[in-house]
């Protein structure tokens, strides 16, 4: 045993987690679940499709003022 080792410790929160997903063992399935249905949306091909065509090339310079009205 080293000298510097500390005692096993876990906090009141982490106990509390895991004596919740003990007791329901559906739980961590459920939150992937509901997460899935914010956070990874099924994407559309033909939206993505239409996105990449109306994409507008960038300048190499972004803040070019050549052409623009104001410019002198």
């Amino acid at each position: 045993m080293s000298l510097f080792r500390r005692p096993h410790y876990t906090s009141g929160i982490t106990d509390f987690i895991a004596e919740l997903k003990n007791s329901k063992p559906e739980l961590e399935a459920r939150q992937r679940q509901g997460r899935s249905i914010w956070w990874e949306p099924a994407l559309e091909r033909e939206d993505e499709r239409e996105f990449a065509q109306a994409r507008v090339s960038q300048k190499a310079y972004v803040y070019q003022t050549s052409g623009h009205p104001n410019s002198r």
